[in-house]
């Protein structure tokens, strides 16, 4: 049944936009066309920009809108660079909604083509907002210039078989032609749902999955009762599709960025045949690889989910996520049998698993089977569950059943002992369902621990120390306790602890090319501003410094990858006309990523206090961790602050170090909000909203209400 109909022009792509968005309200059945100005461009460039922009412009300003709210949207976009057909990584779709975790703004990606499709039927940017009275589809078919929203009572509940029915109603024979975003129903039961992006591959027949995982915008869009949302575009895509501005320059980049990726790939990472999971090992060997909760950083069974493990068992074939990348890294596993859930016995086709989910799920949980990784990763992206807060969420409940925090009486049984990969599978299954102890775990770390203090009396000092969660957001999987410069990575990430904004781990503890403290303050300042500049054009960050050019470690500043900095301003230049340098750049991401610290402020956060994180990722809590890495702690303890270690006891040392490295931490928040024109409280000063030309009347007026 047809709810809502909505026709419009097609439009001819020009310099890399439509210079329109498409707004749809479920709740009123309202869909419209906004433009989108020169002056919204040059401020917000696209992406993370526009959608950040909507829903600054939607939310009522009167109050605070909560995530479940009709008013709060989830807003999907690709950039001005995105879609590109010839270029590596420039299939990116960008979502931005107001979370359930963090009760604040938050954005997350994914490949696949849902994005660029959306892009070429017409639209720079999609927002919905509303609930419906009933479930629904969105159907945007740009074949035919129309917008529906449509009844979707009768579509089933997981992401595989939701896309796999929409392509029989949809395509039209042509599965290729069809991409959609979905969730599932673990989203209706926890706050850490993620959304499916999908894309039809060809050679295996299949629709194949990205998730956007962060921040539980897939319980969002399941709470206004999308079952999903699909795009439609049949033609022809090309390098013309985008109406680049040099069609020439475009083609020599492209063609230059993808001669590299196919020669120093198998050299360097061997993206295109082991993917992530090559980082594994390397976070391993840097005693990084995070361990039962954190605790540790290593483990002597870790290369049982090593990258030798998956060469062996991912199918061989392409695997790009969007047309024409030749990093080609979103590798699977075929007719896996699955051991557990409601398909048990079924062979199928898994997405993955990357490193983030293999740490997370795996190593994370004290669980070193690599079968059990493969078949949990399936269910959570089958069930519309974030990989990442799943695992360090499962961890934390682990960890507090170890240590009496909860009994089994609180975990219906569960024997919840880290390495109880039947345990962990079963918590899986139960967040699908809507029941048992699984419901717990999926509130997500924050509440677990208040829950836990309230039901149980668990001292909640205790489990704030070892509750992984910044802002409400589950940890990515890093052990950051030796790296000042990741924890302020995480600590200050505008979202939470998410690495996508400063992955500065690898740089700091593998390479070294940050000894100083004004060198992690400026990167601190730089890379989370290059990073946003990804999101704001629909570009994937692998292709950028995942393949390095041979000669890069002569160069005067190696962690920035500046040839590879300069093809991404050429590009740039190709689509939209634009000339820019890395300033530029820099710039631009710095528009908008303080445009989005101030949207935080105007949720109620946003300030100093905000940018805490849990002490196991500055030190050592437990004399546990503190005798793993003993000669380490001991050498700091008497090296850099001059203590005598003799007759100290392990308890007398851990303080001591907690009061040294949290001073540390405090100390590099501020000098990063200093390298930021913020104010020592950590909020963008008016000089510094006006030097980037976003001091509108009521955000001069909101930085003054909130600083007073």
């Amino acid at each position: 049944m047809v709810l809502a109909t909505f026709s419009y022009e097609p439009t001819r792509i020009e310099r890399g936009y439509n210079n329109r968005t498409l707004y749809v309200n479920l709740s009123t059945g309202k869909v419209k066309s906004k433009p989108v100005s020169k002056a919204m461009k040059d401020l917000f460039v696209g992406g993370r920009g526009f959608n950040l922009w909507l829903l600054w412009n939607a939310l009522p300003k009167d109050r605070i809108v909560h995530w479940n709210d009709p008013e709060n949207e989830v807003c999907i976009a690709c950039g001005p660079l995105g879609g590109t057909p010839i270029y590596p990584g420039s299939g990116k779709s960008i979502a931005v909604s107001i979370s359930p975790l963090t009760n604040s703004v938050m954005d997350s990606n994914a490949g696949g083509y849902f994005g660029p499709y959306l892009k070429f039927s017409g639209w720079d940017a999609l927002e919905v907002q509303g609930r419906g009275d009933s479930e629904v589809v969105i159907f945007i078919d740009g074949d035919e210039s129309c917008v529906k929203i449509e009844d979707a009572s009768n579509l089933p509940s997981e992401t595989v078989f939701i896309v796999d029915a929409l392509s029989e109603k949809y395509a039209d024979g042509n599965p290729r032609s069809i991409a959609a975003v979905s969730s599932g129903p673990g989203a209706e039961h926890t706050l850490f749902g993620c959304l499916n992006f999908s894309w039809y591959d060809s050679a295996r027949r299949i629709h194949r999955f990205k998730q956007a995982g962060r921040g539980g915008i897939g319980s969002v869009l399941r709470n206004k009762k999308i079952k999903a949302i699909v795009v439609r575009h049949s033609s022809p895509i090309t390098a013309k599709s985008n109406g680049p501005a040099d069609q020439q320059l475009l083609k020599e980049v492209g063609i230059t960025y993808n001669q590299e990726i196919r020669a120093l790939d198998p050299k360097q990472n061997e993206m295109s045949v082991v993917g992530t999971t090559h980082l594994v090992t390397i976070m391993n060997q840097f005693d990084l690889l995070p361990v039962n909760n954190f605790r540790f950083g290593s483990h002597l069974e870790a290369e049982r989910l090593g990258s030798e493990v998956y060469r062996k068992k991912f199918h061989e074939g392409f695997d790009g996520c969007w047309l024409g990348c030749t990093m080609a890294c979103s590798h699977g596993i075929k007719d896996f049998e699955l051991r557990t859930g409601p398909y048990k016995g079924q062979k199928v086709f898994v997405n993955g698993p990357e490193y983030e989910t293999i740490a997370g799920l795996g190593s994370n949980c004290g669980i070193f089977d690599a079968d059990y990784v493969v078949e949990a990763n399936y269910y959570c992206d089958l069930y519309g569950l974030d990989t990442i807060s799943v695992g360090t969420a499962i961890a934390f409940a682990m960890e507090c059943f170890e240590n009496g925090v909860i009994k089994r009486e609180a975990t219906e049984g569960l024997n919840l002992s880290f390495g109880n990969a039947e345990a962990a599978m079963a918590l899986i299954h139960q967040m699908a369902e809507g029941n048992g102890f699984g419901v717990i775990v999926g509130q997500g770390v924050r509440k677990m621990k208040h829950h836990f203090k309230q039901k149980y009396g668990a001292n909640l000092a205790v489990l704030e120390d070892i509750g992984m969660e910044a802002k409400g957001l589950e940890f990515s999987e890093y052990v950051t306790k030796e790296s000042l410069a990741q924890q302020g990575g995480y600590g200050l990430a505008l979202k939470g602890a998410q690495h996508d904004e400063a992955w500065l781990i690898f740089l700091d503890m593998v390479h070294n090319l940050m000894p100083t403290f004004e060198q992690k303050a400026e990167y601190l300042h730089w890379f989370p501003m290059f990073r946003t500049w990804f999101s704001l054009n629909g570009l994937c960050k692998l292709p950028w410094n995942d393949v390095v050019p041979e000669d890069n470690k002569k160069m005067e500043e190696p962690a920035k990858i500046m040839a590879h900095v300069e093809n991404y301003a050429k590009f740039f230049f190709a689509v939209t006309g634009e000339k820019v340098t890395e300033e530029d750049i820099i710039k631009a991401s710095e528009r908008v990523y303080n445009f989005q610290r101030i949207f935080n402020l105007r949720m109620g956060f946003g300030k100093r206090e905000h940018d805490t994180i849990p002490y196991r990722s500055v030190g050592p809590v437990t004399k546990e961790e503190y005798e793993s890495r003993k000669e380490r702690y001991d050498k700091q303890l008497k090296e850099e602050l001059g203590y005598n270690l003799e007759g100290k006891t392990a308890e007398t040392r851990i303080q001591v170090l907690r009061k040294h490295r949290e001073a540390q931490y405090d100390r590099l928040k501020g000098a990063v909000y200093e390298r930021r024109g913020w104010s020592e409280d950590g909020v963008p000063t008016l000089q510094k909203i006006k030097a980037l030309g976003i001091d509108f009347k009521e955000i001069t007026e909101l930085i003054r209400r909130k600083t007073d």
